[in-house]
């Protein structure tokens, strides 16, 4: 029976997504997990996978269509199977419901075709200002002023993805003569700008200013010692291969993880008056991207050995900054992590991410002097903050989760058994 692919649901708030291009063409073969085409939604451009092999029959809509969530977009087959029969259900494809947008329809059409067609067909001036680059990376280098031109591209066939044009940063010219700086030099004033608010901006500050006034916050802060996993750290990272190496935050989920395990109302979500709690514990973790934040996913992340989690964690921020994100990625989160250490922060509260309860952040490892008995001894210190929602928890359970989380991550060989 032939397979009816529908517009993905990438988090609770998605509600439509625009279809950026068609990566097989109709009539050509398709495998189970192939990239069938590719979406954008108002967080990130994502990868459509195929759910069956067989024959792409049938484009449902065109390049650079709005199309609600659940809708059908692609029909894929047995060969000699008759579609005429299928139903395509889902809200009503009307103009209203698959809006064809002139912008976007342009971006897509000059970058509709596979890789293999590009490195088989296209070549020189026939890709729209003869350079060749993905969707997303062309929308990128236009919004902030970069000549793709100037970049080489990295990607199948030299085409310039969303990493070159991140990567790329102009510079004076190399080759002159440097001048020797001069004291007390007056620089002129910065140009005021009007930047337009991006997508991803947008959406971040509709949920977070949603977030806050709906959801009664509460903090809890904890102070963790944090030498036992930094030496254990050590001690692994001596043994695996320099792409396998472990980071403080995989320690971090894992340890959040367990602690989850014992307090069931702080892995939850309250849906009016019920107060949900899930099955799965599904841990996001906040990645940083040009625009702002998106949030990957690491299912049943009490399930797995840290080596596996960090393995996965590795592969989802990578396919995230370079525009590759699939659906699984970025959906289906049921406790969040957000983490700064890595930008030298001491302490930060996060905003809870709904439809969840629950929110921990992290500070930077730091030395500090902490008295060991009598004598000031040199420790590692690290604090955590959690922010939970006072209609699910209350301060006492939180002090209680942050309790078992520190004793899990004070004692890291409790996270190997």
């Amino acid at each position: 029976m032939a397979d009816v692919v529908k517009m993905p649901k990438l988090g609770f708030d998605m509600t439509e997504g625009t279809l950026v291009r068609w990566v097989v063409g109709e009539g050509e073969i398709i495998e189970t997990g192939q990239v069938l085409a590719e979406i954008e939604t108002d967080k990130a451009t994502v990868e459509v996978e195929a759910p069956a092999s067989g024959i792409v029959y049938k484009h449902v809509i065109t390049e650079g269509s709005i199309v609600p969530v659940g809708n059908p977009i692609a029909i894929i087959g047995a060969e000699g199977e008759d579609i005429d029969s299928i139903e395509l259900t889902g809200e009503e494809l009307s103009p209203a419901a698959s809006t064809q947008i002139p912008e976007r329809a342009a971006a897509a059409t000059a970058d509709s075709v596979s890789e293999v067609e590009a490195r088989t067909v296209f070549s020189g001036t026939d890709y729209p200002g003869g350079v060749k680059a993905s969707p997303v990376a062309r929308r990128i280098a236009e919004e902030i002023g970069i000549d793709l031109a100037r970049i080489q591209g990295s990607g199948p066939g030299g085409r310039i993805i969303k990493v070159d044009v991140e990567s790329h940063v102009p510079g004076p010219d190399r080759t002159a003569t440097v001048a020797a700086p001069r004291p007390f030099l007056a620089t002129a004033p910065r140009q005021t700008e009007r930047v337009p608010v991006s997508k991803l901006r947008a959406m971040i500050g509709k949920r977070m200013t949603r977030a806050k006034q709906e959801l009664p916050h509460f903090y809890v802060t904890s102070d963790v010692d944090a030498g036992p996993v930094m030496a254990a750290r050590t001690q692994l990272n001596g043994a695996l291969p320099e792409n396998e190496k472990l980071s403080v935050n995989d320690f971090i989920v894992r340890a959040a993880a367990l602690a989850l395990r014992e307090f069931p109302n702080l892995n939850a979500s309250l849906e009016g008056d019920v107060i949900v709690r899930h099955g799965e514990i599904n841990i996001g973790i906040a990645v940083a991207v040009e625009q702002g934040l998106l949030t990957v996913v690491t299912r049943n992340a009490d399930q797995k050995p840290i080596r596996t989690l960090s393995s996965e964690i590795r592969a989802m921020v990578d396919r995230t900054r370079s525009g590759k994100v699939r659906p699984e990625d970025v959906e289906g989160s049921t406790f969040t992590v957000s983490n700064l250490g890595m930008f030298d922060v001491d302490h930060f509260i996060a905003i809870i991410n709904p439809p969840e309860a629950a929110i921990l952040a992290i500070g930077s490892v730091r030395e500090e002097p902490v008295y060991a008995g009598a004598d000031l001894v040199r420790a590692q210190r690290m604090k955590v903050t959690l922010s939970a929602d006072h209609r699910v928890t209350d301060g006492a359970e939180a002090a209680r989760w942050l309790q078992v989380f520190k004793r899990y991550f004070e004692q890291p060989l409790l996270m190997f058994i």
